[in-house]
């Protein structure tokens, strides 16, 4: 299914249900904190199985136990439905 590019009300309504997520840059932007390097590179390696699945895949950057992730949606030139899609099982899998 094609991805759906959201209006600016609807990226903000659905902001107001994604504890911990914000715009930034025109992305959707979250900050993690894991254990210590194994956690987080076991959390991005489980993202990016997620992903791959999707055929959405994210922007991120690593430090030991810090993950920043990005999502927005290239093929639409915004957010759409796929990037409030992975941002949910991103958070199931970080656990929050």
């Amino acid at each position: 299914m094609p991805a759906k590019k959201l209006s600016d009300a609807e990226v903000q309504a659905q902001l107001k249900k994604m504890r911990g997520w914000s715009l930034a840059n025109g992305k959707l932007h979250r900050e993690f904190q894991c254990k210590d390097f194994a956690a987080a590179f076991g959390n991005m390696t489980r993202v990016a199985l997620v992903a791959e699945a999707m055929n959405h895949h994210p922007e991120w950057f690593n430090v030991w136990n810090k993950v920043v992730i990005d999502l927005n949606t290239h093929s639409v030139k915004g957010i759409s439905d796929l990037d409030f899609e992975l941002a949910g099982k991103i958070d199931g899998i970080f656990g929050t």
